[in-house]
This record gives structure tokens, sequence and C-alpha cells, in this order.
């Protein structure tokens, strides 16, 4: 609208004006702030925030160090032998085409497979778990669980199957003697996605 006297323009804005434009602002505020928020949260830490972090927490030599270890549990004792009747399918000489040098190492991958046998345990009873505090990452099906059991083992930690309800098995981790272990082991399976029940046998 014009002024007669000084030829200016005048401008009458409303309130149903004012708020309108008000609300544009906000909301590119809005916009703004949260594009930033997920530029800065998808961008790598800068050198000097690192080293102010690093300095604070203490060295640490390896990744597989900075895990928490499970104490050791007392060693059980060694199960019973098999019958012989039992171990001789495997014990028999298996027919190579190789010359001599290739019939030696069939012959000592029974002896490597009985060795690792007893590191890889199958599914213990809840009764006979070493003393100790556990976590429970997961509960699946029997199929499942070797593959979680793998899983864990290649993070890092000491990992044991139990049998639950329903058909499925238990995926616990541990056992941990105090629970300064147990918290580090809990913030390092949510870190790897997982969320862990404690487990008491």
């Amino acid at each position: 609208m014009r002024n007669n006297d000084t030829g200016e323009f005048e401008l009458v804005v409303g309130n149903k004006q004012l708020l309108s434009g008000f609300f544009i602002v906000v909301l590119l505020f809005a916009v703004a702030f949260a594009m930033g928020y997920v530029v800065g949260q998808n961008s790598p830490r800068s050198a000097k925030m690192a080293s102010e972090g690093g300095a604070t927490s203490a060295p640490v030599t390896s990744a597989a160090d900075a895990r928490p270890q499970p104490y050791a549990p007392p060693p059980a004792p060694a199960p019973a032998p098999a019958p012989t009747g039992e171990q001789a399918p495997e014990s028999t000489p298996q027919p190579s085409t190789q010359p001599a040098q290739g019939s030696q190492p069939a012959a000592a991958s029974p002896a490597t497979k009985a060795a690792e046998e007893p590191a890889s345990p199958g599914i213990v009873a809840s009764a006979d778990l070493p003393a100790g505090n556990y976590w429970q990452v997961l509960a699946v099906k029997p199929e499942v669980s070797d593959a979680m059991r793998q899983t864990l083992k290649d993070k890092g930690f000491q990992v044991v199957l139990t049998p639950g309800i329903n058909n499925l098995t238990r995926v616990l981790v541990g056992p941990f003697g105090d629970t300064n272990a147990m918290g580090r082991a809990k913030t390092e399976l949510e870190n790897a996605g997982f969320r862990p029940v404690r487990y008491k046998p």
C-alpha cells in the first residue's frame, strides 16, 4: 500500500502471516540442526579429539588384551575313554593316492581332531557348568547355536552352550569371577550388537 504523503510503500502483515513466517524459520532451523547432527555422527573424530580421548584412557596393547578375560575354571576331570568299539571306525587308515609323505598328515589328523574336541565342548548341562557368573547372549535352536558360538569365539569370548526350555539352546559367555570382568564383557557384547542377560546356573 502506497503512502501518498511520502511516496513510500507500506507492507501490512496480519497475525496469520506473522505466525506462518515464524514457523517457517523454526522449521528451517530444525532441518539445519538435524543435518548437522547426522553429519557430525557420521564423520570420523578429529586427530585432536582422538588424542585427548586416548590420553584419558589406559594404553591398550591389542584388541585381544582389551577383552574381559573370564577366569579359568578349575580343571575338570578328564572324561572316561570311549569303548574301543566306537573308536575303531575313526582309527582305520584311509587309503590315499599320494606318496608316503601324504599319509603322514592323514595319520596326524585324528590326533589333531582329538586335541580340538576338548577346546570346543558340546552342550553342557546347567549342573555341570564351571562355577562363576555368566551372560546369556541368546537362546536359539541347536543348529544355530554352533554358529553363534563360533561367532562369539572369533570376537574373543569364552562360550558355553547349555540346554534350555522349548528345545532351545542357551548361548552363555563366561564364567566370570568378578563384577568388573562381567561389566566389561557386557559392554563388549552390547557393542557387538547383543543384549546379554545375567544367567545364574
